[in-house]
């Protein structure tokens, strides 16, 4: 009997290259009915009005602060506040307490926050989740434990003493810009923050809840009488030291009968509040926290809740609550982001195939322009650049453009045409001029100022929310640089120069950056590669090899990345964590950028891993947090993130593989 011959060599080789032929074209058939399946579901989210806008998923706090703030404002929505508790309850962690951000362990601000809201609600310590929480709040230290923030919503409903808050002067407002310290050298969220405090600080009003509701077992055991004020340094000479001397100087101030500066201070801070209130922004800060404290703040002064401006107040606050009927799920979010949403969204389209004056495009780029911001606002105290421009990160928000929302946006104007493309250019020409005006000395843009970057500010007191700077930031500076690559500006550019040496400086010896706005070091490692690729860096020097090895050494065994927002904590976990949608983009967008090579392994298979995890209806689901409000404190998660980058991506590996077939 006789067996057929075995094929040759050749022809072994032959079938394999044909094999691979077949699968490479298999891949992009597949990468196309994506791309196109993704532009559908992201078009038909548009609004009338030309924007996308994506909610901002975050922690329990917020609706725990919705809880509180009822009950502190005497009007209690019980309804609402039903809703609150099926959302506090649903997110109890099996070991009693809250978290902040998906996956994450208990945290001690987050279970007190919930267990109060809770007993607030009507829950009793007997009841069985309450033990639970009970125990684990009791094993992180107890109220003594949280943030001068968090304890000073507990003061504001009588648990926990002001005696041992620090004191936050409101005569601060009247500290000139020109001294070493004023209230501009603080983060633009903090002073938005901080100004309302400070009013707050000096009326403390203090509403008392029935004596059931008190929080008395959450002091541990014995000291619920003790001295809780922060502890010095032990280092005799500090700024901490230096900082905690100063506040027992101002309480002791504070104590007597005449403070002859207290009056025109609470009148320059009420106005400075108010004009931030006003017309062009969406509440203070359009922001969660600089609402809800300055409604306090108007409260204290005694404005009526008839009042036009705290009507406003209180709109735009309550407009943040998200009623979701089909999850039965009540939930707050800390703003909005219509620009930024937008901005994205108009970029991955247009890269992916959708014209440039496709109408819906087009309405994106009219409503954007709309949006350009044009008064002179608070960033102009550091950056005295003459003509304003810039956009902020929500629907109004005058007073507070931002650089990295601004640099995104002129990646999309570049990208889509205007009903008026004359006027378009004059925008994109302004506000790339004021882009750059925001370089800061060390070569860095940072988020909204220029040179926020005194860190001994860090020891102040109430500083103890981790962002009372504003620091550059490696993906910021990278995302500014993109932009400016691809609006034409030459590598041998000042300020491009700096810019790149600024991203030397910053990298991780290891190869990654760290990601301020973004977790973690996958998000700042991908905005580097793209800033050094609008310039057409070589991409071969040992630097950025490094960082490319570091990113596909990250890549999980299904194809994806991940990364836990614990890598903020603890650096060990770089680029570790279960596979998501935003970050597997990133990833393949970063490596894109720094191979230029569409064939490489470790892109195909996240190209495969987006492809194959793409839900029927265009989109992917995402769970996870992708996105940092304020490191190790609180995190984001945007909607929109799971389903914009992942096109994008697709995009520029379908481009790229045009180029190189």
């Amino acid at each position: 009997m006789s067996s057929s011959p075995a094929p040759d060599i050749g022809t072994q080789v032959r079938d394999q290259q044909s094999t691979i032929k077949m699968v490479a074209f298999d891949l992009v058939t597949r990468v196309a009915e994506a791309i196109r399946l993704s532009q559908d579901h992201l078009m038909a989210q548009q609004h009338p009005d030309g924007y996308w806008i994506g909610e901002l998923t975050v922690d329990s706090t917020l609706i725990c602060d919705l809880v509180l703030f009822m009950h502190w404002r005497g009007e209690v929505d019980f309804s609402m506040q039903s809703r609150c508790v099926k959302h506090l309850l649903d997110r109890q962690l099996p070991d009693g307490g809250w978290n902040i951000y998906v996956g994450g362990p208990s945290e001690v601000n987050a279970s007190v926050k919930a267990y109060f809201a809770l007993k607030l609600a009507g829950f009793t310590p007997d009841e069985p989740m309450m033990k639970k929480a009970y125990r684990n709040i009791i094993r992180l230290g107890g109220i003594p434990r949280m943030n001068t923030y968090a304890k000073l919503y507990l003061a504001l409903l009588g648990q926990f003493s002001w005696k041992h808050l620090p004191i936050i002067p409101v005569e601060i407002i009247l500290l000139p810009n020109w001294l070493y310290f004023n209230i501009y050298e603080m983060s633009s969220w903090s002073r938005a923050m901080l100004i309302p405090l400070a009013i707050i600080n000096h009326f403390k009003p203090t509403r008392l809840p029935p004596p059931e509701k008190h929080l008395h077992e959450l002091f541990p055991y014995g000291t619920e009488h003790s001295d809780f004020s922060l502890k010095p340094d032990p280092r005799l000479f500090s700024w901490r030291n230096f900082f905690l001397g100063w506040d027992t100087v101002l309480k002791l101030v504070d104590k007597l009968p005449a403070k002859p500066f207290r009056t025109i201070a609470l009148q320059r801070a009420e106005k400075w509040m108010l004009e931030r209130i006003g017309k062009g922004s969406d509440g203070l800060g359009a922001i969660f926290p600089g609402m809800l404290n300055s409604y306090i703040a108007l409260k204290s002064f005694g404005y009526n809740d008839d009042d036009p401006i705290v009507q406003k107040q209180l709109h735009e606050f309550f407009r943040l609550v998200v009623d979701d009927k089909e999850k039965d799920d009540l939930r707050m979010q800390p703003c909005l982001s219509p620009i930024w949403d937008t901005a994205i969204t108009a970029v991955a389209l247009a890269e992916s195939g959708i014209p440039a004056d496709h109408p819906k495009l087009r309405k994106a780029c009219d409503w954007i322009l709309s949006k350009e911001v044009r008064i002179k606002g608070d960033w102009h105290i550091k950056n005295p650049h003459p003509e304003a421009s810039g956009w902020a990160f929500e629907f109004n928000n005058d007073y507070y453009p931002d650089v990295d929302d601004t640099a995104k946006v002129l990646l999309a104007l570049r990208l889509i045409k205007a009903e008026d493309d004359d006027a378009k250019k004059k925008v994109v020409e302004r506000a790339t001029k004021w882009l750059i005006s925001f370089q800061c000395k060390d070569g860095g843009w940072a988020a909204f100022d220029k040179d926020v970057t005194k860190h001994w500010l860090e020891d102040v007191p109430f500083a103890d929310h981790n962002a009372i700077l504003d620091p550059t930031c490696s993906d910021i500076t990278a995302k500014v640089l993109e932009a400016l690559g691809k609006l034409g500006y030459p590598r041998s550019h000042k300020v491009i120069q700096r810019g790149i040496t600024m991203l030397k400086r910053t990298q991780d010896a290891d190869g990654p950056w760290f990601g301020r706005w973004g977790v973690n070091y996958i998000y700042g490692t991908f905005q580097a590669f793209r800033g050094l690729a609008a310039f057409s860096y070589d991409m071969n020097e040992d630097w950025v090899v490094r960082g490319r090895d570091w990113l596909e050494s990250c890549q999980n065994p299904d194809g994806g990345w991940g990364e836990t927002c614990a890598s903020y904590d603890d650096p060990a976990l770089k680029g570790k964590g279960p596979s998501t949608a935003s970050q597997t983009a990133w990833a393949i967008m970063g490596l894109l950028a720094s191979t230029n090579d569409p064939h490489r392994p470790t892109i195909r298979r996240g190209i495969e891993y987006l492809v194959s995890t793409q839900n029927p209806d265009g989109s992917w689901t995402e769970d996870l947090v992708t996105g940092t409000g304020f490191p190790k404190v609180f995190y984001l998660r945007y909607d929109m993130y799971r389903n914009n980058w992942p096109l994008l991506a697709l995009a520029e590996y379908r481009k790229l593989r045009a180029r190189f077939p």
